[in-house]
């Protein structure tokens, strides 16, 4: 396995003591909650997402999406930006690849004071359920100063934590209406949960902390979020910009077909 560069160490040391594991925001999750009248109420949330190009998996597509809470989770922004990624992928730092595209994607929007700029992020990977307590949605939360969430499809192996554990856990709890599971690693230390999101689920999504917003508060975020087994804002993100790549590469197929043809007949 390749080696992390050690600045690349000290950076993700110095971002991570920065971090804000608690709600730290001036929006409100739940209009019904005591003396919440006369405060604003949640309701852009924004998703972000990278797919890559099958053909050149160093070519890839960051997207972000913005949706309305208060219009049946409509998308109502979207952007892309198709780069080429130098930066190799290292287990553990995942953001050091991913990060700057999906920042330049929130930074562009906020340049533009548009209206629909996210009060929270949700990102396609993990927040504190990481190797090294700070993933993707740790590190953009950060650096972009939002209350970020983490939803990954799959669980890392932190703390004693387990793909077939996880397993277990699911199938003794077949037969009773639980859907959400705490993760406890063997220090004691909680690092998010599994949910399964929609009824009749058989695979949960793992959600854990990004930044300034507590698990709890991010489960019910998250909650408030699924038509389907992955929140909408990420859900459309992955749709968008896998869609961008597809038609991205039936452009690029249309120009080389009508190049001219250059050998001798």
């Amino acid at each position: 396995m390749t080696e992390p560069p050690q600045e690349w160490i000290e950076v993700q040391d110095a971002l991570k003591r920065r971090l804000i594991l608690e709600d730290d925001f001036a929006f409100v999750i739940d209009p019904n909650q005591p003396n919440s009248s006369n405060r604003e109420r949640l309701r852009y949330v924004g998703g972000v997402d990278l797919s890559f190009l099958k053909e050149d998996p160093c070519v890839a597509c960051g997207a972000l999406v913005v949706i309305d809470l208060e219009n049946n989770l409509l998308v109502v922004y979207e952007d892309f930006a198709v780069v080429r990624l130098d930066v190799p992928y290292i287990p553990g730092f995942l953001a050091f690849r991913e990060a700057p595209v999906l920042l330049e994607l929130l930074e562009k929007m906020k340049r533009q004071a548009h209206p629909f700029y996210p009060q929270l992020l949700m990102v396609d990977g993990n927040g504190l359920l990481h190797p090294r307590g700070f993933g993707l949605a740790c590190h953009l939360g950060v650096l972009a100063d939002l209350p970020t969430i983490g939803v990954g499809k799959n669980l890392h192996h932190v703390d004693g934590l387990t793909q077939s554990g996880m397993r277990q856990l699911l199938e003794a709890s077949e037969n009773c209406a639980k859907d959400l599971f705490f993760l406890t690693g063997n220090s004691g230390c909680t690092w998010g949960v599994a949910l399964r999101s929609t009824p009749g689920s058989s695979k949960p999504i793992f959600i854990s902390t990004g930044n300034r917003i507590s698990l709890e508060s991010s489960i019910k975020v998250v909650k408030m979020c699924c038509k389907y087994r992955v929140p909408e804002s990420i859900r459309q993100a992955d749709i968008s910009s896998r869609a961008y790549l597809k038609n991205l590469e039936g452009s690029l197929m249309q120009h080389a077909s009508n190049e001219p043809d250059n050998e001798t007949i």
